[in-house]
């Protein structure tokens, strides 16, 4: 059975600094047609870095949408077109004041596609040093330092409710063969 929705139409709804949303009428496999609303979204990149001495520098920012104040990976944004391992070592400095000297991709993911076409890129970046950090005005954070073994109970135990940092420390946990 062929599981893909034709788009019979498409309408954008609402766009943003750097989102937008849209609404799309669909036929769906059984020959009905219906609805989805989606939020179109450029992509972003999630950084694992590890320094010399094995610490792993995470954000921990109030995050409006849910609330709550998490413990994350580095993470951030892409402009259309940007390239996904400059934007990480962008997001990285920006956030943590840590310059990369080897940046390494890992994998994507899609963050939320039943509603988002954001695609997550996750990399690992080694040979870190410290600069200084660079937030957007709109942007409150503090970095913290953990060591992998650590950010891995944090996420058995539920402590760390960020599904992109989840998917970042538990690969590169699994990667290194911990």
């Amino acid at each position: 059975m062929d599981l893909r929705e034709e788009t019979i139409s498409s309408e954008d709804i609402y766009k943003g600094s750097f989102l937008s949303l849209r609404k799309d009428i669909v036929r769906l496999p059984n020959g009905k047609i219906s609805s989805r609303d989606i939020v179109v979204h450029p992509g972003a990149v999630v950084v694992v870095a590890i320094d010399d001495g094995g610490y792993i520098p995470m954000v921990r920012q109030y995050r409006k949408a849910v609330d709550d104040t998490l413990l994350e990976l580095p993470a951030g944004k892409m402009e259309y077109g940007e390239d996904p391992g400059q934007c990480a070592l962008r997001e990285l400095a920006e956030e943590t004041g840590y310059i990369a000297d080897n940046i390494r991709p890992l994998t994507a993911f899609y963050s939320t596609p039943g509603f988002s076409t954001e695609n997550m890129y996750l990399f690992l970046a080694t040979g870190i040093t410290k600069g200084t950090s660079d937030t957007d005005d709109d942007e409150f954070i503090e970095v913290e330092h953990y060591k992998l073994d650590q950010l891995v109970e944090m996420v058995m135990a539920g402590d760390i409710k960020d599904s992109k940092s989840i998917v970042g420390i538990l690969f590169v946990d699994r990667l290194l063969d911990r």
